[in-house]
């Protein structure tokens, strides 16, 4: 059914300003900034689609590579089992913004993590991101993940994607939508193998042509990855590291099978990047950089339910902070918050600034229902670093808990103006609306919200009926009338692209 229905459409956006839900004007999405109307993003019979364009970097370029990158980011929220979790994020963006600091690239969508435990990367146009949750388990130390991630961005710096589709016409599209539908069937269809086969057969077509042209690709972004890796004072000895790391490791196949395909031998890749490094001086690794990434990476075997119950009792019986963190947020997700309060104690003694330690203590609160103990917590710590999203968000989910609705939403709609693309920030708006019960918009509100949630995850169709549905119901209201029009009109655009 899926491979019948399947098509790949993709959204519009180019500027980060936007009008927040509680503003006067009218909603405008970074969508709308663009007229489309009056592009060549119209063809002769007034429908929207993405041109052929070739290896410049022209605004219209830098449009279809947004297009492609949003909707890639939505099917991915779609069908990929992704981990979303604020501090994670923070963590990992930190180390990538470092690396997309040392080129011209400037806002890129999003870095996503996939819950995969397989070894591997990928970069779409449009600047997206992606790793999977084995990477980051697999690596040694974070400069061995940022010379993954310098390896990624080189491939859109260099617009390998748009190359390699106008080198073979057309058929890397055609393989990235081919890629997506092994997604889905992976996703819902629970069989690796069927998916496994979709995923070969997507690229079949235009793997034997391209191996040679990619391979080429896969070994500049290797060379230009480590100049970004070494201007954003990474060691560049990570590089080869890790390689000899996959080299060592029986990858499977994974939802994108980049490294199966499109990369050479891992050994080849190892020895050239070896004699690479050691052109560049070394690059000493500081111990509070380990140390914070012990914690990351434990953190995120939890949530991706990649350390079972015995590897995480026994780093935490080696009284480590990363696995203590890890245990208590173990035990915090199972519900046990007494015993998720014991670990955390313990951690408290190594690092009780740490905001890992104070974000699972909000949450320990909160689930015992200590909600006045929950904001002491986590207010004194996000007054300190306001701009910190993931405190700040907590801070917001407390608020939400206090019934203090306006409050919520001045500090989400600050991230939201930076980032539309933001799901947890518009599920905690849709969350503050929903309690505004003295607002005669508040349905509306919440149906506008709710949109943007269903919006980003993919699910387009049912965002559209959300916002139709607000629509009906803000009739006798001309300003809501005119934000919700204004945004349903772009909703409606993008769900029309195609590639």
């Amino acid at each position: 059914m899926i491979l019948k229905h399947f098509v790949l459409t993709v959204g519009l956006c180019c500027n980060p300003t936007l009008a927040v839900a509680d503003s006067d004007q009218p909603y405008v999405s970074n969508s709308a900034i663009f007229n489309i109307e009056n592009s060549s993003l119209y063809n002769k019979n007034n429908q929207l689609e993405i041109p052929s364009l070739g290896t410049g970097s022209s605004q219209v370029d830098r449009i279809r590579d947004r297009l492609i990158g949003e909707k890639v980011y939505r099917q991915l929220h779609q069908h990929f089992p992704l981990i979303s979790d604020p501090w994670l994020d923070n963590e990992l963006m930190s180390t990538f913004t470092n690396i997309l600091n040392q080129t011209d690239l400037g806002q890129t969508i999003a870095l996503v993590v996939v819950n995969d435990p397989q070894i591997n990367a990928f970069a779409v146009p449009g600047g997206l991101f992606a790793i999977n949750s084995g990477l980051v388990f697999s690596s040694h130390n974070m400069d061995e993940v940022a010379s993954v991630m310098a390896h990624e961005v080189a491939h859109v710096s260099q617009r390998h994607f748009i190359r390699s589709d106008e080198q073979f016409k057309g058929q890397a599209l055609l393989a990235m939508a081919g890629i997506l539908i092994g997604t889905a069937l992976v996703t819902m269809m629970q069989s690796t193998e069927l998916g496994s086969m979709v995923l070969f057969g997507s690229q079949a077509a235009a793997a034997n042509s391209q191996l040679s042209y990619s391979r080429n690709q896969e070994r500049e972004a290797d060379r230009i990855g480590m100049q970004y890796l070494v201007a954003a004072k990474y060691n560049p000895e990570a590089m080869p590291d890790f390689f000899e790391t996959m080299n060592k490791t029986s990858v499977k196949v994974s939802f994108f099978p980049d490294f199966w395909l499109t990369h050479p031998k891992t050994s080849q890749r190892m020895s050239e990047a070896r004699l690479r490094a050691n052109q560049f001086p070394k690059i000493p690794y500081l111990q509070n950089k380990q140390n914070n990434f012990e914690i990351i990476k434990w953190y995120l075997a939890v949530l991706s339910n990649q350390a079972n119950d015995e590897q995480v009792f026994a780093i935490a019986g080696q009284n480590k902070i990363e696995g203590l963190i890890a245990l208590a947020k173990l035990q915090l997700l199972r519900g046990d918050y007494s015993h998720a309060q014991t670990q955390l104690n313990l951690a408290k003694k190594i690092n009780s600034e740490h905001a890992l330690v104070t974000l699972i203590q909000t949450d320990i609160y909160l689930g015992q229902n200590k909600v006045e103990d929950a904001y002491q917590t986590i207010s004194a710590k996000q007054r300190i670093t306001p701009e910190n999203r993931a405190l700040s968000y907590k801070l917001a989910e407390v608020y939400i808990r206090q019934n203090n609705a306006k409050q919520a939403e001045q500090l989400v709609n600050r991230f939201i103006k930076i980032n539309d693309r933001d799901i947890s920030g518009w599920q905690l708006l849709q969350q503050a609306a929903n309690l505004d019960k003295e607002n005669p918009m508040r349905t509306v509100n919440v149906l506008r919200n709710r949109a943007e949630v269903q919006y980003w995850s993919g699910d387009e169709e049912n965002a559209i009926k959300s916002l139709l549905h607000a629509q009906r119901l803000a009739k006798d209201n001309n300003a809501m009338t005119a934000r919700i029009d204004t945004r349903l009109k772009v909703m409606q655009e993008e769900h029309r692209l195609k590639i």
